[in-house]
């Protein structure tokens, strides 16, 4: 276990500091909007604001980054769990709020709905490093 937090550590400090910036960004914005539309469309939102900077740029940002070396399918996976352990509290601390008989209630009922956005939200590990990566490498292309 030590070894793996030492890797973690590691891979988090040899980051480009313009890589971090460009994830913070992208993911401030796309949680936000999100937040945003689930509360428009009556699906789901945070109980505060804020919670998009703890839950997307302080614990997303990190994982990304510590996914991004995998292969589509693992960084899924493991941000699966990431993704099940974080709706899981955030309901049971009630820090998330599903708002009754929403949308996806009614399509998978409610007792499927945290397994549903964790299935969804999931996803955002191998599309947020795909997207990051490619707005990164547009914005600071590497010198020869």
């Amino acid at each position: 276990m030590k070894n793996i937090l030492t890797d973690w550590l590691t891979t988090l400090k040899q980051t480009p500091k313009t890589l971090i910036i460009t994830y913070i960004i992208i993911y401030f914005i796309w949680g936000f909007g999100m937040n945003v539309f689930g509360a428009e469309v009556e699906i789901a939102k945070f109980t505060y604001w804020w919670q998009v900077i703890t839950c997307y740029i302080l614990y997303m940002v990190p994982i990304s980054i510590i996914l991004k070396k995998y292969h589509f399918f693992d960084q899924y996976a493991y941000g699966l769990v990431a993704m099940g352990i974080l709706e899981f509290l955030g309901y049971w601390l009630k820090t998330s709020y599903a708002y009754p008989n929403n949308i996806l209630d009614q399509l998978f009922n409610p007792q499927n709905f945290s397994l549903g956005m964790a299935l969804f939200f999931a996803l955002y590990f191998p599309a947020g490093n795909w997207l990051v990566g490619k707005v990164h490498t547009l914005l600071f292309p590497r010198k020869n």
